[in-house]
C-alpha cells in the first residue's frame, strides 16, 4: 500500500505540477530516545520510495531546528528530523480531473442527484440511473451498460438503492481543520506531531500564504453540510501550543476560518474505533452489476480509478484497451512552468503576487483569466480588480469559473477560489460583488441573486467557522478586565459618545473620523459596527465594547476592526492636542 501511494504521489505531482509540489515537514523531537525511533522510520520511507523519494529526509541540530521554524518550542528541544511530503490544492485537483474527463470526451453534470437505479426487468440487472437537477428540479433518466457508485461517505445510501439488506461498508469520520494567519508558521516549512495527547496525528502547514492545522477524527453521521465544533478547534489549538513557544500567544480570534469533512473510510461494520480504520480502497460488485469503489484517499485517486474501471471492463465484458492514465497531464499542466507568471505580468500587467497566484491555481490557462480581467484605471497594476484586498482573487476568476460549471456563489468562494477557506469575513465581503458579477454571467433575477446571497452566508456561518467564531463574542459573554483597564476603554469610548448616551452610532464615527481627516464610506462603517452589535439594534453600548476588548485580552477575538479604529483615532486625536512651538535654535 505504501508503495503504491508513493508511486501515485509521484504522478500526482508530474500530472499537475501547478497545483501540486513537495513540502519539507519538520518532527521536532523532545526526547533522545525519540531520535533513532523516528530517524529509522522515515529513512525506511525513503528507501521504499526509491526513485520516487522526493527529497532525502535529514536531521537537524537543535538551533538549526530553531532557525527554521523559529516559533518552535525552544525548552528540552533534543532536534528534529524533516522528510518530504506532497500538498495540493485539493478543490482545484478535483475540477481539473472534470474538466480534463470532458476534454478527452465525458459528459459532465454539475448539482446532480441520484434517486433510484434503474434495472432490466427481464434480467434484475443495473441498467442506468434516475437523476435529479438539484438547481431545478427537473428529473432525467441515464442509460447505462455499467453503473459506477463512486460517492465517498454517500457509498452506503446508493449500495441500499440496490439491496436494502446490503451491510454498511463505509463508516465516516470527522475531521476538522482550521486556517491561522501565515505568521504561525514559516513560509515553506511544516510541522507534524505523530503522537498527540489522545493519539492521533497533529500538522501545521503553510497554506496560499495562510497556516493550515488539523486535523481531528472521529465518528460522525453522514451529512452534506459538515460542521466544525468549538471543541475541535479548540483540541487543535491546544496541540498546537504544545508545539510553539511561550513568546507566540496562539489565540482563539486567530482562527480565520474551520470546516468539517467527512472520510469515507473502509470498515467492517461492527468497528467502532475510527482511528483504526483503513484508508485503503475496496472495489465490490453487487448481484446485479453494480460497481462500487469505496475508500481510500486523495494520493492514490488514479490507482482507485485504474483498478473500478478494470473490474467494470471485466464484469459488463466491456471493449477497453490497457489504462493510459499514468504520466496524462491534466487540465492547465500542458505548458506550464514555475516561471509563467512573469509572462503574466510582463504581457498583462498584473501585480506579481496576483501572476503568482493565477499561474499556480490555472497553469497554462491563466492567460484565458488574464485576457478577461478588468482593466484598474491605476498606473499599476494595469489589470486586475481584487475581490478583497489582502487576497489575490480578482473578479475575472469569478466570470472565469462559470465557464468551469460554477452555479452558485458557494462554488466561487469554496471550490473556485479557496476564499472561504482562508477568511470567512474576506469571503462574506466578497460575497455582494460576485453575486453581481454571477447575475450578469447568468442572468439572475434579482429575487435570485437575494437567494444565492443568503445561502453563501449560511453556508460560511455555519460550515466555516463563522458562527464558532462570532460566538467568541455574545451578549452574555464575561468582562474580566482589571479596573484600570476599564477606566482606560471608557475614556476611549467617550471620545466617541460625546453626548454621554452610552451608545455610539455610525454618526459619532465618522464625526470623529472627520475630526482627523478620516474618509470611510457608510456601508463599511456599517459592517465594523455590526461585528460588536450584539443585540442587532444599530448600536454599539458600553458593555457591549467593554465585552469587545475583554474578548480581545484573553485572545478570542482578534482583528476586530471596530477596536482598531477607536485606538488608533485615540492616538490621533491626542497627537492633535498636544501643541508644537517652534524651538529656540537649530535647524
Amino acid at each position: 500500500m505504501v508503495k503504491e501511494a508513493l508511486e501515485e504521489r509521484a504522478h500526482l505531482l508530474q500530472s499537475a505540477p501547478h497545483l501540486s509540489g513537495a513540502l519539507p515537514i519538520m518532527l521536532p523531537i523532545y526526547k533522545w530516545w525519540q531520535l533513532p525511533y523516528y530517524w529509522i522510520g522515515i529513512k525506511l520511507y525513503d528507501l521504499v520510495a526509491g526513485r520516487q523519494c522526493l527529497k532525502s529526509s535529514y536531521v537537524l541540530t537543535k538551533s538549526r531546528a530553531l532557525e527554521l521554524f523559529p516559533m518552535l518550542r525552544r525548552d528540552k528541544l533534543v532536534g528534529a528530523i524533516v522528510y518530504y511530503d506532497g500538498q495540493h490544492n485539493d478543490a482545484r485537483m478535483n475540477l481539473a480531473i472534470a474538466l480534463t474527463a470532458a476534454r478527452y470526451g465525458a459528459a459532465t453534470a454539475n448539482y446532480t442527484e441520484v434517486r433510484h437505479l434503474l434495472k432490466c426487468s427481464d434480467t434484475g440487472r443495473v441498467c442506468g440511473v434516475r437523476c435529479r437537477d438539484v438547481l431545478t428540479g427537473k428529473e432525467f433518466d441515464v442509460r447505462a451498460k455499467c453503473v459506477i457508485n463512486a460517492t465517498g461517505p454517500f457509498t452506503d445510501s446508493v449500495r441500499k438503492m440496490d439491496d436494502q439488506e446490503v451491510p454498511n461498508i463505509c463508516q465516516p469520520s470527522a475531521g476538522v481543520h482550521i486556517v491561522m494567519p501565515g505568521y504561525y508558521s514559516p513560509d515553506n516549512m511544516g510541522l507534524l506531531d505523530p503522537a498527540t495527547s489522545d493519539g492521533r496525528v497533529i500538522f501545521f502547514l503553510p497554506w496560499e500564504k495562510m497556516t493550515i492545522a488539523g486535523t481531528t477524527d472521529s465518528p460522525t453521521d453522514v451529512t452534506a453540510h459538515p460542521i466544525p465544533t468549538e471543541e475541535d478547534i479548540n483540541f487543535i489549538l491546544c496541540e498546537v501550543r504544545n508545539y510553539l513557544g511561550p513568546d507566540v500567544e496562539v489565540r482563539r480570534g486567530d482562527v480565520l476560518a474551520a470546516w468539517s469533512g467527512i472520510r469515507p473510510l473502509v470498515t467492517n461494520p461492527d468497528s467502532k474505533d475510527t482511528q483504526s480504520l483503513s484508508r485503503n480502497h475496496v472495489v465490490t460488485i453487487s448481484d446485479s452489476g453494480l460497481i462500487t469503489i469505496a475508500g481510500g484517499k486523495w494520493t492514490t485517486y488514479r490507482a482507485m480509478a485504474r483498478d473500478t474501471i478494470d473490474a467494470a471492463v471485466r464484469e459488463h465484458n466491456l471493449e477497453a484497451g490497457s489504462c493510459r492514465t499514468m504520466g496524462l497531464q491534466l487540465e492547465g499542466a500542458q505548458d506550464w512552468s514555475p516561471t509563467l507568471y512573469i509572462r503574466l505580468v510582463q504581457d498583462y500587467g498584473l501585480e506579481s503576487e496576483v501572476a503568482q497566484h493565477l499561474a499556480s491555481t490555472y497553469g497554462d490557462k491563466a492567460f484565458e483569466v488574464a485576457k478577461i480581467a478588468q482593466v484598474t484605471g491605476k498606473r499599476w497594476p494595469i489589470v486586475g480588480k481584487r475581490l478583497v484586498s489582502e487576497f489575490p482573487y480578482i473578479e475575472a476568476e469569478v466570470v472565469y469559473g462559470v465557464k468551469e460549471y460554477a452555479c452558485t456563489a458557494v462554488d466561487i468562494i469554496s471550490r473556485r477560489t479557496r476564499l472561504a477557506f482562508l477568511n470567512v469575513q474576506a469571503a462574506d465581503e466578497a460575497l455582494p460583488r460576485i453575486v453581481d458579477i454571477m447575475a450578469k454571467e447568468l442572468n439572475w433575477s434579482e429575487q435570485k441573486k437575494k437567494e444565492e446571497l443568503e445561502t453563501a452566508k449560511t453556508f460560511l456561518y455555519y460550515e466555516m467557522g463563522y458562527k464558532v467564531k462570532t460566538d467568541q463574542l455574545t451578549d452574555s459573554s464575561e468582562i474580566s478586565l482589571v479596573p484600570a483597564d476599564i477606566e482606560r476603554y471608557k475614556k476611549r469610548f467617550r471620545m466617541f459618545d460625546k453626548d454621554k448616551k452610552g451608545f455610539i452610532t455610525i454618526l459619532d464615527v465618522q464625526r470623529v473620523l472627520q475630526s482627523i481627516s478620516v474618509q470611510m464610506d457608510e456601508n463599511t462603517l456599517h459592517e465594523i459596527l455590526n461585528e460588536v452589535d450584539l443585540n442587532k439594534n444599530g448600536q454599539v453600548e458600553l458593555n457591549e465594547f467593554l465585552q469587545l476588548m475583554s474578548a480581545i485580552q484573553k485572545g478570542r477575538v482578534s482583528g476586530s476592526r471596530l477596536a482598531v479604529l477607536m485606538k488608533s483615532a485615540e492616538e490621533n486625536l491626542r497627537r492633535q492636542a498636544i501643541p508644537v512651538d517652534r524651538s529656540g535654535g537649530g535647524l
